[in-house]
């Protein structure tokens, strides 16, 4: 029994290999929507938080708002990547899925900042969270069959590859969209006023409606320059397994722990930089004042910056990994990612936060490729979409564990000081750091 099964891992292992290589280009196009995909996510995670205090969340409930991205990533994910395993179209396997979350993404980004003038139905803060719902939900139904992609597409030695260029595109997207309210408001004097209490600066609100058109863009870029193999030969390929039970890879549930830790961090860092950077460094937490959308605009830089960093770093992660292997590199991220955290406690001049910035960018560079580099050797191909989406619940039920207890973290043990919330993401990246180092990939 133990010989059969072992015979039809070798066999699953040679078939991957057999899979030719493709080159730099050919895996830039099939990764290319997700250049779009993180420029709404960017818009999302830059702006959501000043957007729902504009239309009257308190800070202690933010991070109860934020919880409907992680809970509807957790219900979508592993559905869309075990129907996508199954589905074959004109269109391909996964790239009906990459069209359809583009149009609904798109959808939800223009609608996001007009939910005041959607206020005869719901109050804005309710339709704000319901279209944040939306949103995600529409970014999860495309952004898991991308990962699945690059392991139905690459052969083993490629993949580390395929998931850094991922993370290059992923930077790059988020680079703009974090950025793009900041340069409308500054370089190109679009009003970054609100106008009123309640809407939402146009600066904010035109960054959404191009992030739509980007996301459209590119998702057709990919849609249309790349094939799929198809299910006659994802079948071959898996021939030898498929009367194999369903089954956890050990390096999946050594992951759990890492992943925990990680996305714990970055979902407090997320829902908490703007309030934090307002009070520490701009002197307020009026939602609708100048200086708060001040500091909401100088946290999309920041943000912007690190995923800017991650871009840069993308392409050395494999040479990293041959160096240091990817449990190693994963570790010395992590730690880094936490350190630069940890520094928002003894900065005091907001403009030296581009600093921690780096350091973070390094985290969320191999945050974004080293998991499921160490994953993808270790699961069936005709089933790649199904575990990609389970793997995604180490990142959405972290995100939800968050979401329920930091608000009540930030009322009672932190004084409503949310600069301590970035420092707990800061030790929660450290405590990653060192669960990495226990992990134990298989030989290669």
């Amino acid at each position: 029994m133990n010989n059969s099964k072992q015979g039809s891992q070798n066999a699953e292992r040679e078939t991957r290999n057999a899979k030719p290589k493709l080159t730099f280009w050919q895996i830039w196009n099939m990764s290319f929507g997700f250049l779009g995909i993180q420029f709404g996510f960017a818009l999302q995670n830059g702006n959501a938080s000043r957007i729902l205090m504009t239309f009257g969340a308190d800070v202690h409930n933010l991070s109860w708002f934020w919880l409907v991205a992680p809970i509807t990533g957790m219900i979508i994910q592993p559905i869309v990547g075990y129907y996508s395993d199954k589905t074959w179209t004109k269109l391909g396997r996964r790239r009906p899925y990459f069209l359809v979350g583009a149009i609904l993404t798109s959808i939800a980004l223009i609608l996001m900042p007009n939910a005041p003038h959607l206020s005869n139905f719901l109050a804005p803060m309710f339709v704000g969270g319901g279209l944040l719902m939306i949103m995600d939900a529409s970014i999860n139904i495309s952004m898991e069959p991308f990962r699945a992609l690059v392991a139905d597409k690459l052969p083993e030695e490629q993949h580390t590859l395929g998931f850094s260029v991922q993370t290059l595109l992923i930077g790059i997207g988020a680079v703009i969209g974090s950025w793009l309210p900041y340069i409308l408001g500054n370089w190109f004097g679009i009003s970054k006023d609100a106008g009123a209490n309640g809407l939402v600066p146009d600066n904010v609100t035109y960054s959404f409606y191009f992030g739509a058109f980007v996301l459209i863009t590119t998702i057709l870029w990919t849609i249309f320059s790349t094939n799929e193999y198809p299910p006659e030969q994802i079948e071959v390929e898996t021939v030898a397994a498929k009367n194999e039970k369903f089954f956890i890879p050990p390096v999946m549930i050594q992951l759990l722990l890492v992943q925990f830790f990680s996305w714990f961090a970055l979902f407090s860092m997320w829902v908490y930089t703007t309030p934090a950077v307002a009070l520490k460094f701009f002197g307020t937490t009026d939602a609708n004042s100048v200086a708060f959308q001040e500091a909401g605009n100088w946290v999309g830089i920041l943000f912007g910056v690190y995923n800017g960093i991650s871009a840069v770093l993308a392409l050395s992660l494999p040479v990293l990994t041959r160096k240091f292997s990817k449990k190693v590199t994963h570790s010395i991220a992590l730690f880094v990612g936490g350190l630069a955290l940890l520094s928002f406690l003894i900065i005091k001049d907001a403009d030296y936060l581009v600093i921690p910035m780096i350091g973070i960018g390094i985290a969320w560079a191999s945050i974004l490729a080293m998991p499921y580099a160490m994953l993808a050797n270790s699961i069936p191909p005709k089933k790649m979409g199904m575990y990609m989406g389970l793997f995604n619940m180490s990142i959405t039920i972290p995100q939800i564990v968050s979401g329920i207890f930091s608000g009540l973290i930030l009322k009672y043990l932190f004084a409503d000081n949310p600069i301590l919330c970035i420092v707990m993401a800061g030790a929660s990246f450290i405590i990653a750091s060192g669960l990495s180092l226990l992990i134990k990939t298989p030989n290669p």
